[in-house]
């Protein structure tokens, strides 16, 4: 494959398809807000008008939107995707969603004979300019498969998981880590700061155990520093929390920690703090111990 489309060009959207562009594909891309693809123009991608366009002009159209209804309105509508079909199209959604509606889109999908992948990733735009995501993939093995040669220039490391929307509820696993972590470190700073502890000590001895992680490693430090540049927003992991939350609820199973973690972002975002990065939420932990 060498004809690839993208549709939905936030941060992540952008460096994915920087990142094919450099390695020589022809990337058609599509986004609401025309400002965001500028550099990708300038850069040589095809701009479409229309997802419609974009499925028309592609072999495998990625999506990469907020959330379940925007796959569906960008899939299914006026101007859709489905609307630029073709023999051999293929359609990867790499937006983060709850599992049952993958599934439902995935049928429909198939209903108007085209395949369809779950790929939601892990990592950010910092490494997905270099190829470097982790990928997580389920739907049709031969879909896969022919797609593979895209996926391995994506990510560096791709697990296969079988049947449609098991991808995104590893997906919604993993983003839970993160928000546990994010308000883990918080607070741990936050108590060693009223300690009059440094908190570069606390980091520092913490990456001595068991217990450290990336973040602990790296982000942990500029929570300390107060940068907050957005790799991944506070409000799309609320957004993915909620997600959580109402998997959840489908499912039968109480998250109780998630449902209390939902409470505290909305209450961030309220505080003005959905843009910072969502490590930001260490400023939400300080407000309201009046730190």
């Amino acid at each position: 494959m060498k004809k690839i489309g993208i549709v939905g060009i936030g941060m992540l959207g952008n460096a994915v398809a920087l990142h094919l562009l450099d390695l020589g594909f022809q990337v058609t891309v599509y986004n609401r807000t025309k400002e965001k693809i500028i550099q990708l123009k300038e850069k040589g991608a095809k701009i479409a008008t229309s997802p419609k366009e974009v499925a028309t002009n592609s072999e495998l159209v990625i999506i990469i939107v907020r959330d379940a209804n925007a796959v569906k309105e960008i899939s299914f509508e006026s101007n859709g995707i489905v609307e630029g079909k073709h023999s051999g199209l293929i359609v990867a959604d790499m937006s983060t969603i709850d599992p049952s509606e993958s599934k439902q889109i995935s049928e429909k999908f198939l209903k108007n004979n085209i395949s369809k992948l779950d790929i939601p990733v892990m990592g950010g735009p910092n490494v997905a300019i270099s190829g470097d995501l982790v990928m997580m993939v389920s739907g049709n093995k031969e879909s896969f498969e022919q797609c593979k040669n895209v996926f391995e220039k994506i990510a560096n490391k791709i697990f296969f998981l079988g049947n449609e929307g098991t991808a995104h509820a590893i997906k919604l696993a993993m983003n839970l880590q993160i928000t546990m972590l994010a308000l883990a470190l918080s607070e741990g700073i936050m108590l060693v700061e009223k300690t009059n502890v440094e908190p570069k000590k606390f980091l520092e001895i913490l990456n001595s155990t068991y217990f450290k992680t990336g973040m602990s490693e790296n982000k942990a430090f500029k929570m300390i520093e107060g940068n907050y540049d957005a790799t991944f927003t506070l409000s799309n992991l609320k957004k993915d929390i909620t997600t959580m939350t109402s998997t959840a609820k489908s499912l039968g199973i109480d998250l109780p920690m998630i449902r209390k973690a939902e409470e505290i972002y909305e209450n961030a975002i309220n505080e003005g703090l959905g843009d910072y990065d969502y490590t930001g939420i260490i400023e939400y932990i300080k407000k309201i111990n009046n730190f």
